[in-house]
């Protein structure tokens, strides 16, 4: 497992490390790859995702209901985190532990431990977590913020692509209506430049800003999301009697460390990115052990 874990973390370290070269040589607009990202990237990389993938409408909603169950309780437990912190901050510790990385980390240890059908599983997380990213993570730092009116909260939540296209996508998988073949092909190439991308992003902003701070409530966030977001899980999954294949594949999604995307939200809100940037790669790196330790023990639940 270490060995397949280091297939996984490698390309990760790699291309973060790139960027963090880049902008450490260069100065790069940051807002603007975010940006290129956050609203033209990822809503491409979710649409093909939906057309693409075979999903099970009955496991899909058991699966997706306790995901948003966990993702919930994990808010909380970052928000706890970052107690008595300033207001800002304090959201973003909470994203940090709410937000994980079921896509370009989740999905192919998902299938190194489970095989095709735990890759399909995953992806049925991965799609869910897409949707409850863009409509947690915008809230989250828009309700109560300097008295903005949740309308407008609402308003900050609708105006992400993302969200637009998950309806679309579900709406052309249950009408069954087919893209044309070159606008297939067109989305498919945006969604494989999503991942490099995003990492690119991590790692742009490493470069400019240097090495993490490794204070005692970073320790503490990046412990409550590669710790704390299993037993989460652990406790949702038994209490929503998930069986044993859709458990172990709960567990292992919420193991993952901090979302890069939670970094891509926090910039578009002018939010505590330093925080959250910390998190995802402290957690990212201790993720190594943790994650091996949880595979190991998921054998168990059976």
């Amino acid at each position: 497992m270490f060995q397949a874990l280091s297939s996984v973390l490698l390309p990760v370290i790699l291309v973060a490390g790139l960027g963090a070269l880049l902008s450490s040589r260069f100065p790069v607009d940051q807002g603007t790859v975010s940006r290129l990202t956050l609203y033209l990237l990822s809503p491409a990389l979710v649409l093909d995702v939906i057309l693409r993938t075979p999903v099970k409408v009955g496991e899909a909603l058991h699966l997706g209901g306790a995901y948003l169950l966990t993702l919930g309780l994990c808010l909380a437990l970052g928000w706890a985190c970052g107690w008595g912190q300033p207001n800002l901050t304090r959201r973003s510790y909470s994203a940090s532990v709410g937000i994980w990385n079921s896509g370009n980390m989740g999905l192919p240890i998902a299938l190194f431990a489970f095989g095709q059908s735990g890759f399909e599983r995953a992806t049925v997380l991965f799609l869910a977590s897409f949707v409850g990213m863009y409509l947690v993570g915008p809230a989250l730092y828009s309700l109560g913020r300097g008295g903005a009116h949740w309308l407008d909260s609402l308003r900050d939540v609708l105006r992400l692509p993302a969200l637009w296209a998950t309806g679309l996508g579900l709406a052309l998988r249950l009408l069954h209506v087919p893209l044309p073949e070159g606008l297939t092909r067109g989305v498919s190439l945006l969604a494989q430049a999503t991942l490099p991308m995003i990492l690119l992003t991590l790692g742009l902003h490493l470069g400019a800003a240097g090495w993490p701070r490794l204070t005692p409530r970073v320790w503490l966030a990046s412990a409550a999301r590669l710790v704390g977001g299993p037993l989460i899980a652990l406790g949702v999954g038994r209490a929503l009697g998930l069986d044993g294949a859709n458990l172990a594949v709960l567990i292992l999604s919420a193991a993952m460390p901090t979302a890069v995307n939670a970094l891509l939200i926090a910039r578009e809100y002018d939010a505590d990115v330093g925080t959250v940037a910390d998190v995802i790669t402290l957690s990212t790196v201790l993720s190594v052990v943790t994650i091996a330790a949880v595979v190991t023990l998921l054998p168990r639940l059976g």
